[in-house]
């Protein structure tokens, strides 16, 4: 006989009106609350609260245990708010949770269990609602339970934890650099008190990691990030095949592994990255609650990988994997944008390897409808204006539609006003807006649109000095911006401008840098310009070696190599008209049968 049906039996030779009738009726909740907690079953749930309301109504105002009844009814229904979501039981809780608190003032045994008790429903719901009162009450609240537990404490780890969760949700939503670090104190004095083998470890080791990794997002401190991978390995550890919470271990470390890659581009973390993330998918069937996550995760994985070897199959199962997780995340998920977005980045990286214009439409359509998703004031909404605005200027350029580029004019003037000075993202709005500016100026002659450009492109070089990773970048778009108002009014110091500038940024991007290939290319132009006014064979000399090494860094199956190809052809070929060496003519010759052979109608990444 298990306790359910002993604890049964001891009702029934209970009945209504014997003295001990209400601890009888408590027993058998308890029970069915503990084989909730084991079978999660819901049926045992929904009993054990029916039961727990019954005892209740036998211990009226003034009776002893009243505020104990308080107290387990709130926590079973907290436990059914978790479990089916109903805010009904979530704002019940919270009620009987104030009325237990009542009960217990201070000095009372258990006032730090209802302290707790109703902080944890209030960060529930303010994780529901986004109410900040809620959040700065449960803060305030953890604080006071904190303190009745003081060190020695069994419960002080516990305390400790709840307080850091709380802080943490109140850094991400206020952004107090202070909060952060108070949560990682905290954090580390939680793991002190759960050494190996206590039974809330794995929690106070992952709680831990996470923080860690926000703290690394935040400050970009390596350390930081290798503490916390060094700490979800431990998590990892402890929850073996067959543990419940083993997924959650395997995507935390997935995560954190893929962050690593992206600070430092160690392939192996991104392969094991991959790995973890389809053990997670694998613990995550369709119908399971995390499918979704493990869906989006696994494909943010393949793409990375399919940007750094351009392994098409990574691309393709990428995009399997993004529809799969937009199909359970239908209109009215919290998290619909995000698969959205990542579906659309996904969609137009395709478009760019194969030209498919399906895919770019289909990118624009799910730009719109993330963009929809992120109105005035929504903390993502800047993002979306860009994103949207990268697939209308692509698909300007395919099809020369001026309300494309126009549109995303101003959408990036938008997206600029929401970077205002001193914002981290400011650099890149400017970059893109003056991209916008000299496609239009191209297309329709206004110099006020290159001159603006001009004027952003300094900007953003102030913005993004000698030293900063996009410093090269920079140099780059002002240096095309400048190029082009030589070819405007035929002056040469102009052009020795952005020549200057492009070397020295050419010194900063050391081989394999990721535009390195596209400065070699522009420093190229620039020379040959300055060679077509001046003359000077040094310059026609340099703009060969350049595009040659171009031409390595876009070996087969890269999709610049077309353009690559043809710019090497073109500078040979005016070397050739200098000075008639049959061997330049035969390699441009070849040259330009190599890239005839790779272009395909349609293809957008082919400029020849």
């Amino acid at each position: 006989m298990d306790d359910v049906s002993h604890r049964r039996a001891d009702l029934e030779s209970c009945p209504p009106g014997s003295n001990s009738r209400d601890t009888t009726l408590f027993n058998l909740a308890a029970a069915l609350h503990s084989r909730f907690k084991k079978g999660r079953k819901s049926g045992d749930l929904d009993e054990a609260i029916t039961l727990l309301r019954d005892v209740l109504q036998l211990r009226p105002s003034g009776h002893p245990d009243r505020s104990s009844s308080f107290h387990w009814l709130a926590f079973c229904l907290a436990n059914r708010y978790d479990n089916q979501g109903a805010v009904a039981d979530l704002e019940e809780a919270v009620t009987l949770g104030r009325a237990a608190l009542e009960l217990r003032p201070p000095g009372h045994p258990n006032r730090a269990i209802s302290l707790n008790n109703l902080a944890n429903d209030l960060r529930r719901r303010f994780r529901k609602h986004a109410w900040m009162d809620d959040l700065e009450e449960a803060i305030k609240l953890h604080h006071a339970a904190l303190e009745l537990r003081p060190s020695g404490h069994p419960n002080r780890s516990s305390s400790l934890r709840s307080l850091a969760c709380c802080l943490s949700d109140r850094y991400d939503s206020q952004g107090a650099v202070a909060d952060l670090e108070e949560v990682v104190t905290l954090g580390h004095a939680a793991l002190d008190l759960c050494p190996p083998g206590h039974p809330d470890r794995a929690v106070s080791l992952n709680n831990l990691a996470c923080d860690l990794r926000t703290r690394f997002q935040k400050h970009a401190r390596v350390d930081d990030l290798e503490e916390a991978i060094k700490l979800q390995r431990a998590v990892l550890e402890l929850h073996p095949s067959g543990h419940p919470d083993r997924s959650s271990s395997l995507h935390w470390l997935a995560l954190c592994l893929s962050n690593r890659y992206d600070s430092q581009g160690a392939v192996a973390d991104l392969e094991e990255a991959i790995t973890l993330g389809r053990a997670a998918l694998e613990l995550h069937p369709p119908g399971h609650p995390n499918c979704a996550v493990s869906l989006n995760n696994l494909a943010d994985y393949l793409r990375k990988r399919f940007r750094k070897h351009t392994r098409m199959d990574d691309l393709e199962e990428a995009i399997k994997l993004h529809h799969a997780a937009l199909e359970l995340r239908p209109s009215g998920h919290p998290n619909r944008s995000s698969s959205l977005r990542s579906l659309a980045f996904c969609l137009s990286d395709r478009y760019d390897s194969q030209g498919a214009v399906a895919d770019l439409e289909e990118a624009v359509t799910l730009g719109r409808a993330a963009l929809e998703l992120h109105p005035p004031g929504h903390p993502n909404r800047a993002a979306s204006l860009n994103n949207l605005t990268d697939y209308l200027r692509k698909r300007f350029q395919k099809h020369a539609r001026m309300d494309d580029l126009e549109e995303a004019i101003k959408l990036h003037r938008a997206a600029l006003e929401l970077h205002p000075s001193g914002h981290p993202d400011r650099s890149s709005s400017l970059y893109w807006l003056a991209l916008c500016l000299s496609d239009r100026y191209d297309s329709q002659g206004a110099v006020a649109d290159l001159e603006e450009a001009i004027t952003l492109g300094h900007a953003r070089l102030e913005l993004c000095p000698p030293g900063h990773p996009d410093h090269g970048l920079s140099v780059n778009l002002l240096a095309v911006a400048i190029r082009k108002g030589f070819w405007k009014r035929k002056l040469m110091h102009d052009l020795e401008n952005p020549i200057g500038l492009r070397h020295a940024a050419l010194e900063l991007l050391p081989s394999g840098h990721p535009y390195r290939s596209s400065l070699l290319r522009s420093l190229a132009f620039c020379l040959l310009d300055q060679y077509d006014n001046q003359g000077v064979v040094g310059d026609l000399d340099e703009a060969v070696t350049l595009t040659r090494e171009a031409l390595v860094l876009n070996p087969p199956n890269y999709p610049n190599r077309a353009s690559s190809l043809h710019d090497l052809a073109l500078c040979l070929a005016k070397h050739f008209r200098h000075q008639p060496i049959a061997a330049d003519l035969d390699e441009a010759i070849t040259l330009e049968q190599e890239a005839l052979q790779l272009l395909t109608p349609g293809n957008p990444s082919y400029d020849v």
